[in-house]
């Protein structure tokens, strides 16, 4: 009797502490979902991955700033803008927030060499895991950032989301967005970046602290070229 009694309460005291949990789960999407409706018509400020770079930059310089301005949509050049579009997610304007096939041919891409290669996230992807999330790899993190890009795809409009994306996206040690890009490898706004200047950015995007010390790697100027040759076909929002 009196172990039954225990199993019951023990039982109750699982169902509780489960119902915390799911409760502040629900509170905290609850929260990046306030963020995001915020951001659809203000600013942002700081991400997460800013914050974590800035405590690198700080740790190892106690005056590290980051170089940041956020411009509106208008005073950033289409070139870049369809440059990264052709780099990075050439289905942007078609799909929900995940590139299934492009998600399947990264796959099978890595199996082939063995190790990661190619990534397959979208630019709402990407976009979810700047914001809110950091550098790490695991499974969990892989599930948040698909929780954030289902809430990015449904409160924000495809433009808002390649506004923001461009605004944040890092372009090396301290460098986050397109204006601070521009001005920082080639001494203009980022309304006035060339094609080929916007094409060196969107190559550099994937690995962009490895560019930033090395811009004469090997297949770098490849892939500018190939980004090149996509520009043209790149539809935007």
């Amino acid at each position: 009797m009196a172990a039954a009694r225990r199993g019951s309460a023990w039982l109750r005291w699982l169902g509780w502490f489960a119902s915390a949990v799911a409760a502040a789960l629900v509170a905290f999407h609850l929260w990046f979902a306030a963020q995001i409706v915020w951001w659809g018509s203000h600013p942002v400020g700081e991400t997460s991955f800013m914050a974590h770079r800035m405590d690198e930059l700080t740790a190892k310089n106690p005056k590290a700033k980051l170089k940041y301005t956020w411009v509106p949509y208008e005073r950033i050049s289409g070139n870049l803008k369809r440059a990264m579009v052709a780099a990075e997610d050439a289905k942007f304007v078609e799909h929900e927030g995940f590139d299934w096939e492009g998600i399947q041919l990264a796959i099978e891409k890595n199996q082939k060499k063995g190790r990661v290669v190619a990534g397959g996230s979208t630019i709402t992807q990407q976009l979810a895991k700047n914001l809110f999330l950091t550098p790490a790899r695991s499974y969990v993190r892989k599930a948040e950032e698909a929780v954030i890009t289902v809430m990015l795809e449904a409160l924000l409009p495809k433009r808002r989301i390649l506004e923001i994306y461009l605004n944040v996206v890092e372009w090396g040690n301290g460098v986050f967005g397109a204006e601070a890009a521009a001005r920082h490898y080639f001494g203009v706004s980022a309304a006035q970046l060339s094609a080929e200047q916007a094409a060196r950015l969107a190559a550099m995007a994937p690995n962009p602290r490895f560019y930033e010390r090395n811009q004469g790697a090997p297949g770098l100027n490849r892939k500018i070229g190939i980004i090149l040759s996509r520009m043209p076909a790149a539809e935007l929002p």
